[in-house]
C-alpha cells in the first residue's frame, strides 16, 4: 500500500510573499509570479521565497538541500493515555517526480532502531510497521508576517480515514516532532509579564534572564498557524453535527493554535459559539454570549469548527516523553475552520493560501481557490466556491489578532 501527497510546483510547492525582496527565490518560478495582490487590503506583496520542486529525484536528507531537511526519526508524539503515530519518518520517503511534483510517501515498511526510553533512561528495541515523511525548513527559513500560498493534491481516497496530511506553520523556537524543543513553548504568544502565567511559559516575558541570547523580559512562543489538515472519512452523506452551514466528511481544518488561552466565555465542545443572550418572556436571561474570539467570520463552504476549541496541556503522567507539574498547566485555543472538500481535491491541484499581518492590530486569513470544469458545451462550471465564479473563496478570517511579532516561523 502507498499514498503520496504531491505538492505543485510554487506556492509551497511554494511560494511566501512580503512586503520585502530576499534571495530565495527558485530562478524557474515566472517572473509574473513574483507579485501578488493581498485578498485582505489590495497590497502588492513581493515574492521572496519559492521552490518549483521541477529538478528529479532531488533528496531532502539532512544536509542534502539548502531549504528542506526531510526527517529521520520517530515520530514521538503521545501521552500515557497511549495513542501516538504509528510510522518512522524516512527522508527516502520525500522526493521530486520528473513533471515537477514534491510527493511525499506513506508506506507498509518496518523500522527496528533502539530508541532512547527518556523516563527509565535506557534504549529499548522498538520496530514500527510504517514508514512516511515530513519536510520542515527549521532554521533555515524562517519568517514573519506574509502570504503563503500551496498547491496540493491531497492523498489516497477521500471516504477513506486513517492519513492526516497537513500543510503548518510553527514558530521556530521551536522543531516538530522534537518534544523537549516545543514543551511550555507551544503555541504561546505572549509578551506580557504575568506571575501566574510565568512557569507555563518557558520564554516569559517576567524572566530577568532568558538563556540562548534571548532578550530578558521577552516573553517568546512557538505559535502555530494550519493551512490546511485533512479529515478524511465518510459521514455516510449526514453532515456533522454543530457545523454551520452543514459540512460532511472529508473536510480541511484551517487552524491557529495559541496560548494563552482565553477562559472566560469559551464556547461548549461539540457546539457553535453563542454570540447572543437569550432571554425568557418575562426578561431574565437563559444563556449568555460567548464573546471568545468575537468577529470570526467563515465563507462559503466553511463552517467554525466546533469540536476542537483548543488544548489542555495539564500536568503530565508517568511515561509521557515530556513532565509538566501543576504550576506549569495551561489552556491552550484553537480557533478553526472546516473548509468543506469533495473528491476533486484528492485528483486535480488545489490552492490554499493564508495571509498574516503580524503585530498590534494583526489579523489572520485563509483562502482556498475554487476548482473549475468545463462541461461538452464549453461552459465553465464552478465545482466549489462560493457559486458566484469567483476565483478565491474568503474561508476564515480573524481580525485584530496581536500575533507575537517575533515568533518566526518556519514552515
Amino acid at each position: 500500500m502507498k499514498n503520496t501527497l504531491p505538492l505543485l510546483p510554487l506556492t509551497l510547492t511554494t511560494a511566501l510573499f512580503t512586503h520585502v525582496n530576499a534571495g530565495w527565490i527558485d530562478e524557474d518560478t515566472p517572473s509574473t509570479l513574483h507579485t501578488t495582490t493581498s485578498l485582505v487590503d489590495g497590497s502588492t506583496y513581493h515574492l521572496v521565497m519559492s521552490d518549483e520542486f521541477n529538478v528529479p529525484n532531488r533528496s531532502f536528507a539532512d544536509g542534502h538541500d539548502p531549504t528542506w531537511t526531510a526527517l529521520d526519526k520517530s515520530d514521538d508524539d503521545y501521552s500515557a493515555s497511549g495513542g501516538g503515530s504509528l510510522h518512522f519518518y524516512n527522508s527516502s520517503t520525500v522526493t521530486t517526480t520528473p513533471d515537477g511534483m514534491l510527493t511525499i510517501s506513506s508506506v507498509i515498511d518496518e523500522t527496528t532502531w533502539n530508541h532512547y526510553d527518556a523516563i527509565e533512561k535506557e534504549y529499548k528495541t522498538t520496530t514500527k510497521h510504517f514508514k512516511s515523511g515530513m519536510i520542515q525548513s527549521w532554521n533555515k527559513f524562517c519568517f514573519t508576517g506574509g502570504i503563503l500560498e500551496v498547491d496540493v493534491v491531497l492523498p489516497g481516497e477521500p471516504d477513506i480515514g486513517g492519513l492526516w496530511p497537513a500543510v503548518w506553520l510553527l514558530g521556530n523556537l521551536g522543531r516538530a516532532t522534537y518534544e523537549a524543543s516545543t514543551n511550555n513553548l507551544w503555541p504561546w504568544s505572549y509578551d506580557k509579564c504575568d506571575r501566574k502565567k510565568q512557569e507555563s511559559q518557558v520564554i516569559s516575558g517576567c524572566n530577568s534572564v532568558n538563556h540562548f541570547g534571548l532578550n530578558k523580559f521577552q516573553g517568546r512562543g512557538a505559535t502555530e498557524i494550519d493551512l490546511l489538515e485533512l479529515m478524511g472519512g465518510d459521514s455516510g452523506g449526514k453532515p456533522l453535527p454543530a457545523t454551520s452551514p452543514p459540512i460532511m466528511l472529508p473536510y480541511a481544518d484551517m487552524t491557529l493554535q495559541v496560548a494563552p488561552g482565553i477562559p472566560d466565555n469559551r464556547p461548549q465542545s461539540g457546539s457553535q459559539p453563542v454570540r447572543s443572550v437569550s432571554n425568557t418572556h418575562s426578561g431574565y436571561a437563559t444563556s449568555m454570549a460567548e464573546t471568545w474570539y468575537d468577529n470570526l467570520t467563515v465563507a462559503g463552504n466553511t463552517s467554525l469548527n466546533p469540536f476542537f476549541y483548543g488544548t489542555y496541556l495539564g500536568e503530565t503522567k508517568p511515561n509521557e516523553p515530556v513532565t509538566r507539574n501543576k504550576r506549569q498547566a495551561f489552556q491552550a485555543d484553537a480557533v478553526g475552520a472546516m473548509k468543506q472538500l469533495v473528491p476533486e481535491h484528492f485528483k486535480t491541484p488545489h490552492t490554499f493560501r493564508v495571509e498574516w499581518q503580524p503585530g498590534r492590530g494583526g489579523r489572520l486569513d485563509w483562502f482556498t481557490k475554487s476548482y473549475k470544469k468545463v462541461d461538452e458545451n464549453g461552459t465553465t462550471i464552478h465545482v466549489e466556491g462560493d457559486g458566484k465564479g469567483q476565483d478565491w473563496e474568503h474561508s476564515l478570517s480573524i481580525p485584530d489578532f496581536a500575533l507575537d511579532a517575533v515568533m518566526g516561523s518556519k514552515i
